[in-house]
């Protein structure tokens, strides 16, 4: 009998939690047969809403908790609060190798401190990195660090780009990982002395499971030439929230113009499949969940706003992760 993935579930964490994950894994159960879901919660509000669902049981055990970390708590308070919380124990049985991996929807920082007071580091990695999917003209891109490191080494940002890649490929496994640098400028003068330094010795690596391609600069992130883009946390996380608030920005204008007139309204029932996949194109549910890579077990954020569509994708990605040895990967990438 093939072995199920064992995901494990902070069921407390995000808006509209426990109802949105439930609601999510009904959507994943549907299309995925090869998972197990640990969910980390308060029983008798997670059973009450099972009752009324479709969910085969076997596939469900839950763990008892009535605690959980607040979204306003800091970091501190969190860890603090932590050991007997939803959040908290779902990490503990992955460290504990109950579970394969861990998915939350909840407070951000506090699930990367809880993480590392319970996760190791993989040998010769120094810093983790925050990486989430992005949409480009040829596919999905791997974007890391999205906020977890503030200030990043030459060494740090080599770590990324072999990390991203393997992420990469094991989300994708048929294609080829194309790294690029994210700077001011594509010319090799262009920079800080960091990536300038990152960008020599990069050039100089042969590794099988990338290829480096040099810099890229922001108005050229979606473009699909490179899948893995690379950056400290200050960087790319001013790339991600410019990149979402743009999104937004456009979709809420085509929206109101297609509706203000006439004209705009016969305009939007013409191309309506046309708009159809631009909304898709742009719709964030897609590429929720984003990945904490640098720790001996993988660590799976799911965004706190997201609906149970979100929550289902990001389940989505926790099994491609372990079914393609994303540890692994990383493992035998580092040197």
């Amino acid at each position: 009998m093939k072995k199920l993935i064992t995901i494990a579930v902070d069921a407390m964490g995000g808006d509209n939690s426990p109802q949105k994950i439930i609601d999510g894994i009904e959507v994943h159960h549907k299309k995925n047969k090869n998972v197990f879901y640990k969910l980390f919660g308060d029983k008798n509000i997670i059973d009450s809403i099972i009752k009324k669902k479709s969910i085969d049981k076997n596939i469900i055990e839950i763990i008892h908790t009535e605690e959980k970390i607040k979204n306003e708590d800091t970091a501190f308070a969190a860890a603090k609060r932590g050991k007997n919380t939803s959040m908290w124990l779902a990490i503990e049985s992955v460290k504990n190798k109950s579970s394969d991996i861990i998915i939350s929807a909840g407070n951000t920082a506090a699930l990367l401190v809880i993480a590392k007071l319970n996760l190791n580091m993989i040998e010769n990695i120094d810093k983790p990195a925050l990486s989430g999917l992005w949409p480009s003209k040829k596919g999905m891109s791997v974007v890391l660090d999205l906020g977890a490191n503030i200030g990043c080494s030459d060494k740090n940002l080599i770590d990324f780009a072999i990390m991203g890649s393997s992420l990469f490929k094991s989300l994708f496994p048929e294609e080829k990982a194309k790294v690029a640098l994210l700077n001011i400028g594509s010319e090799e003068i262009k920079g800080n002395e960091v990536i300038k330094e990152t960008y020599q010795k990069l050039n100089q690596i042969v590794n099988e499971n990338f290829e480096f391609k040099g810099f890229i600069e922001g108005n050229h992130l979606m473009d699909g030439n490179v899948n893995v883009i690379v950056a400290d946390g200050f960087t790319g996380n001013v790339a991600l929230k410019t990149a979402e608030g743009t999104a937004n920005f456009i979709t809420n204008e085509l929206k109101e113009a297609m509706k203000n007139s006439i004209l705009g309204k016969l305009g939007s029932l013409i191309s309506i499949s046309s708009l159809k996949k631009f909304k898709k194109k742009l719709d964030p549910r897609l590429y929720n969940g984003a990945i904490l890579l640098g720790l001996d077990s993988p660590v799976i954020k799911s965004h706190g706003g997201t609906d149970y569509i979100g929550f289902a994708n990001s389940l989505s990605v926790c099994e491609k992760i372990v079914k393609n040895n994303l540890i692994d990967k990383i493992k035998n990438s580092i040197n």
